[in-house]
């Protein structure tokens, strides 16, 4: 049950972007710059690193909405069963899962971000410019990490509620990876509560 009255049936952040579009907006837009935005690295990399930050912060709605934008993002219908796996893989040791070193080396500064700023290090950094990270790369990471564990504290802190089976967020993960999050204006949450996800 929710801490406060938000509208009935959206689940996640769509409630709380729903009961204040203000503050949503902002929210939205830094989402689609973020995640979808020209960007050397790819939308499913970005999604991946937010999925990562959010699944350290045991944050249902968001690691699961996100993991399957990334999923989508990474091939078509008939792929989507290995995508969740890999990004299975990477919840759950992103050190032994088949991506790239580069891709481990930003997840690395990400689950350091989600500890705490500060416990990002010049060997950290060093390590991801050796496998070939930009300036703006570690940049996007840091700055992903961090909305993220504000989204998460968002969505958790309101206890809003989530669906709990992965089934129910792959159309939601298509939307977000398709559409983006800017795409429907917030007053029409309620008949598209996916349109407004992040």
């Amino acid at each position: 049950m929710p801490h406060i009255t938000l509208p009935d049936g959206l689940p996640g952040i769509t409630g709380p972007f729903a009961f204040r579009p203000e503050t949503a907006r902002p929210m939205r837009a830094l989402a689609e710059i973020l995640l979808r935005g020209p960007n050397t690295l790819s939308s499913a990399d970005r999604e991946i690193i937010a999925t990562y930050t959010s699944s350290q912060n045991d944050c249902h709605f968001c690691q699961t909405s996100h993991g399957a934008a990334a999923a989508h993002h990474l091939g078509g219908a008939s792929e989507l069963a290995g995508n969740f796996a890999l990004i299975a893989a990477i919840k759950r040791d992103f050190e032994s899962a088949p991506i790239s070193a580069k891709l481990k080396s930003l997840l690395n500064i990400a689950g350091h971000v989600q500890q705490g700023g500060k416990h990002v290090t010049a060997e950290d950094i060093a390590c991801a410019h050796n496998q070939g990270a930009t300036d703006t790369e570690i940049h996007d990471t840091v700055l992903i990490a961090a909305a993220f564990c504000m989204y998460n504290r968002y969505v958790d802190g309101l206890a809003t509620w989530a669906p709990q089976e992965q089934e129910a967020y792959i159309p939601m993960g298509a939307r977000m990876a398709h559409e983006g999050y800017v795409s429907a204006p917030v007053q029409d949450s309620a008949a598209h509560p996916e349109a407004v996800t992040v």
